[in-house]
């Protein structure tokens, strides 16, 4: 049985999705969003089940959690995992190139790769694709726009 809950937040109003194995989605509707998500009448509203990560998120902008400690369960191929694992090791506050994770995932060439799986992220800021940008250090592709990819990484500069 998968569970959904929704919370607002200083930035956003957020959904997150997920189920014993953890959370699996992670949406929030704003402007530059390219995204279409719906909540799944097979889905059952739980909002005490989500109870840690509301917790989390909130403190994260609040600038007092820098590393999230939820159970996560994304669903996506194999590179894409892998992908999505090494976003997860971009420290709070700091960014990188899609040149550099697709080094860390062994393909100095699988730049384009790199960006399409972060596009396909399911589970953004816990999954921090917004801290990845070109190599040029300019701010590149975010499904949620470039306007938010810009707010949360100055959110981060700001506490670090």
């Amino acid at each position: 049985m998968k569970y959904y809950t929704e919370f607002k937040t200083d930035f956003c109003e957020i959904i997150l999705v997920g189920d014993e194995a953890g959370i699996c989605n992670l949406h929030w509707e704003n402007e530059g969003c390219k995204r279409h998500f719906e909540i799944s009448s097979d889905w059952l509203k739980n909002d005490n089940f989500f109870t840690d990560a509301v917790n989390e998120i909130k403190e994260y902008f609040a600038g007092k959690r820098k590393i999230f400690d939820l159970k996560l369960a994304p669903q996506g191929t194999d590179f894409q995992k892998r992908v999505w694992n090494e976003l997860r090791k971009i420290p709070y506050g700091e960014t990188c190139s899609y040149q550099d994770i697709a080094i860390a995932v062994g393909n100095k060439k699988a730049c384009r790769a790199i960006g399409m799986a972060n596009s396909k992220n399911p589970i953004p800021l816990i999954i921090p694709c917004h801290r990845v940008i070109g190599k040029n250090g300019k701010l590149t592709g975010f499904a949620h726009g470039l306007d938010s990819k810009a707010k949360l990484i100055d959110i981060e500069k700001k506490y670090r």
